[in-house]
Order: structure tokens, then sequence, then C-alpha cells
């Protein structure tokens, strides 16, 4: 959708954006080669994301400065800007607004993702924990020297009743480990009401003790990066791990901190895990957790796991469920041989499946993947399909990533897989400025609001 109504005439200006566009041509060889330059970036109130190398002068740095307060006077999260500069001078400049459905992702200054279908999540992330019933505490753990440590290390201190804690199970729809349950007969922890009490159990635990009141299970949804990163993970918990692969779970009971992370005893571990085991829930990563102490008493007494080392993350069966194929790629984990392809990187077990282009410029055919019960994300580069009406014969897809031409050919036939909640749309230089006007075709199909793009006309002068 173009709209010609500048939603912040301030930033809606060419000569607003001239400076920026100046410092992102660079040297130029595109123009004095007699192509047209492309650049594409984004700016928001709190940083920027400009394809361009080395520092930025002061002149351009003021531009990008000047665009950020006026977005913040607006109250607008970011713009995307996309430009064509032709060998004269005679620039095109597309401002995409802000749109709720579509997600920014780090790093890349394109459109970002699609959400087809609101709320949603990537599997990995709705992925609920597996039954271990042979799972049992650790040899150390020991409910009744924890709770004569913690009196001895906290005399006087109240504890919470039968009633409290049984009342705190019926909340959380789960049975608290005896060690945990140890733990709060003997202090409660109240932040609100006794400060310097709660700041005296945290000493005793070794972390800064979460209330009764406060224990939560670790909610996958919160972690979830968003489609971008989340759509190309696939969980996979081994034979030998202690911790399952999860993003979260009902059985993670977070008890405490450490100033940023979250502590959590494990009710669902692993199938080498015991039951009641100490994990750390880091906040700088949104999937899986690492295993800290055998039990809630090794973690009192300060006996830690010293490597906290993350497993490969693979099936039990031992197959690869990420490929990539093609021009750099290897077919993803567990696949021999030089470059990948789509046939050595088909099996039942595949979920994500990324193709490059292919180093001889041959493209590839999805017929070996055809069909794969688990296959949920594919991402192809523009040209990358010998056939893009193959798509329709990916059953599960949710999250689907390609070029303009893959997406206009899908459109035109009826075949976009209404299976998707997400999607995301690559442009090839040609269509630097198509991008907007192929998305909200996509958008449409599920009914939603489609992204607003004003177009802008200058001229930045002849190449130097």
């Amino acid at each position: 959708m173009v709209d010609q109504r500048l939603p912040l005439s301030s930033v809606g200006a060419f000569a607003v954006w001239e400076p920026v566009l100046r410092l992102m041509l660079g040297d130029d060889t595109d123009r004095r080669a007699a192509r047209t330059a492309r650049v594409a970036g984004r700016v928001g109130p709190h940083g920027w994301s400009l394809a361009h190398r080395g520092s930025m002068s002061s002149a351009a740095r003021t531009a990008v400065e000047g665009i950020q307060r006026a977005l913040a006077r607006g109250r607008v999260q970011e713009v995307a800007f996309r430009a064509e500069v032709r060998p004269d001078g005679r620039t095109t400049l597309g401002l995409v607004w802000p749109s709720p459905v579509v997600e920014p992702v780090i790093g890349r200054p394109d459109l970002g993702v699609l959400v087809l279908a609101e709320g949603s999540l990537a599997e990995p992330w709705l992925r609920r924990p597996e039954p271990v019933p042979g799972a049992v505490p650790a040899p150390s753990a020991d409910p009744e020297s924890l709770e004569r440590t913690l009196r001895e290390r906290l005399p006087g201190v109240v504890g919470a009743t039968e009633a409290e804690i049984a009342a705190t199970e019926a909340r959380l729809g789960v049975t608290l480990s005896d060690e945990l349950k140890a733990l709060y007969r003997v202090t409660r922890v109240d932040w609100a009401d006794d400060f310097e009490a709660a700041v005296r159990a945290g000493r005793a635990v070794g972390c800064e003790l979460s209330g009764l009141e406060d224990l939560e299970g670790v909610d996958a949804a919160a972690r979830h990066p968003g489609w971008g990163s989340g759509a190309a993970h696939a969980a996979g918990t081994s034979p030998d791990a202690a911790v399952q692969d999860l993003a979260g779970s009902p059985g993670w009971i977070r008890f405490g901190g450490n100033g940023g992370d979250d502590f959590a005893v494990d009710l669902t571990p692993g199938p080498a895990g015991y039951l009641g085991q100490v994990i750390l829930v880091d906040h700088e990563r949104s999937f899986g957790a690492e295993l800290v102490a055998d039990s809630l008493t090794d973690f009192v007494l300060g006996r830690l796991r010293e490597e906290r080392h993350d497993r490969p993350h693979r099936r039990g069966d031992g197959l690869p469920a990420v490929a990539r194929v093609g021009a750099g790629g290897a077919g993803g984990p567990g696949v021999a041989g030089g470059p990948g392809t789509v046939q050595a990187a088909a099996h039942p077990a595949l979920e994500v499946l990324a193709i490059e282009a292919a180093g001889d410029g041959a493209p590839f055919s999805l017929a070996p993947v055809s069909g794969l019960p688990r296959l949920r994300t594919l991402t192809a580069a523009p040209g990358a399909l010998a056939d893009p009406l193959e798509v329709a014969g990916l059953t599960g897809l949710e999250h689907l990533e390609l070029g303009t031409e893959e997406w206009r050919a899908l459109l035109d036939a009826g075949a976009v897989p209404r299976t998707l909640k997400a999607a995301a749309v690559t442009a090839r230089d040609q269509d630097h400025l198509h991008v907007v006007a192929i998305a909200n075709e996509i958008l449409a199909l599920w009914d939603r609001p489609r992204i607003v793009q004003t177009l802008l006309d200058g001229d930045l002068g002849p190449a130097t």
C-alpha cells in the first residue's frame, strides 16, 4: 500500500534522508559503472541498522539523530527504508512505516517477517516436556538435611504452612519436590514486608530467593525471539541429556535468580537428569537451560556442577533436524559430502530447510522433501528453486521465505500454503521497491492489516 499522506512531515521529506543515503552509497561503484545503486536500512528512536562500513561522518550522524528525534516525538517505533539511485542521480526512496503484522529481524535491514496468525509461535516454543516415568531425585537430595541446614542459617524465621504450600501446588498445577517444600517450610520470604529478612534468606540459599507466592513455571512463549530466528530453530533432546531441550516447562519452577538469570527446580528432567535438579534459565538465551546442581541440597551446600556446556541439539535417532543446502552449505549437521543437496538433506525428521543459490547456478527441486511429515520451515534464496509451485507439496509449512518472483508464481497460481503462520519476502536488486506490494498480497490472504509505504522522489546528482 502506497500512502501519499506522510505520517511525520519532518521525517517524510527527502532532504532529511539525503545525508544518510549519501553515506550508504559509499564509493558509488555501481553508479560509476552506469548501474542503479540500491541501499536499505532501518532507523528507530534508539538505534539504527545501516549497510555501511566504517565510521559515520558528523553530518550523517546528525542526520540520523534528527530522524530519531522526530520518530521519538511521533512515537513511531521504527522506519525501514529502501532507495534506488540511478546513475544520473534520480532517486526513489521508499519509507515503510511500522505495522503490527511485521516483526523486524535484528541484523537485517529488509522488511522483516510477516506474522500471518496473530500471536503465533514457532513450533519449538509450543513443545511440551516429554514424560520421564523413571525420573527420581538425585542421591544427594536430602530434604531433612536441607531443612536442618536452613534452620541453622536462619534461626527464628517464619516459614510457610502446609496449607500454603498445598495452595501453591494447586495454583501451579504441579507437585513440588520435597526439597522445595522443605525450603519454604523454613522461610516463606516476603520482600514487601521484610526486605532485610528476605535478603538473609537469599544469602542462606545462595541466590535472590523468590517468595512462595512468586513461584512460577518458565513460560516458553515469553522467551520466543520472534519468527526471524525462531522458525530456524529445532529442538531435540538426546538420550544422554540431563535437561530437556525446551524453551520452557510448567515443571521448571523458578525459585530465585542471580540478578539477571533465573534458577529453577526441574520437575521434568531429561532422560539422564534427576527429578528436582537445579537449572539456570539464561535471560540472554531464548531456548534451553543449563544444569547447575543435581539437587537443591547440593545447590544450597554449594556443590555445583563445574561444567555446564551445551550438548549438541540432536534428536535421539541422530538425524539432523536443520539443513542448509546450496553454495556455502554443507547439507546440515550429519550430512556428508561436498555442497549440500536437497536429496542429501531429505529424511523424515527434517524440520528446517534453508536453500541458498546453487554454486553452479542450477536451481534445486523440492521433490525430495515433498510430503515430509515434520518439515515446517523453508527459506530459499531468490532464483534457488527450479519450480516454486513445488512448495505446494510441503504440507506442514508454518514459515516460508522466498524471493519476490517465487512469491509471484505462488500468488498467481493460488498456491500459497494456507498452513503458514509467518512469511518473509527476499528481494533481488531489481525488485527492491516491490517487496511491500508482494507482502500486502500475502497479508490479504489472511485478512491482515496492510503495510504502508511512502514513496519519495529526489535527486542526489550524478556519481562523482
